[in-house]
């Protein structure tokens, strides 16, 4: 078993805001659904976390507003996802 500091993590996590981690559930979840071949549960995945991105404090995610319009964004596309899903 290989062990990773925990300053190291540490380290990492305090670089990051919430923005980041966002998208990185949202690739995660995306990758996640890719294998179950479902444009619906593809769409739902992608519309919970633009509505989470819309939720999601402007403090917490770095002070930009460019998570918003991804959330935004995610929230426009979602639905599309799963209309087109059988």
């Amino acid at each position: 078993m290989i062990e990773v500091p925990l300053q190291t993590i540490d380290n990492i996590l305090l670089e990051m805001h919430l923005g980041h981690i966002l998208l990185g559930g949202l690739v995660l979840a995306v990758l996640g659904s890719l294998p179950l071949k479902s444009m619906k549960i593809l769409g739902l995945n992608v519309i919970l976390f633009g509505t989470i991105f819309l939720l999601a404090p402007v403090s917490m995610t770095g002070d930009n507003i460019m998570y918003r319009l991804i959330g935004v964004g995610l929230i426009v596309i979602g639905p599309m996802l799963y209309v087109l899903g059988r």
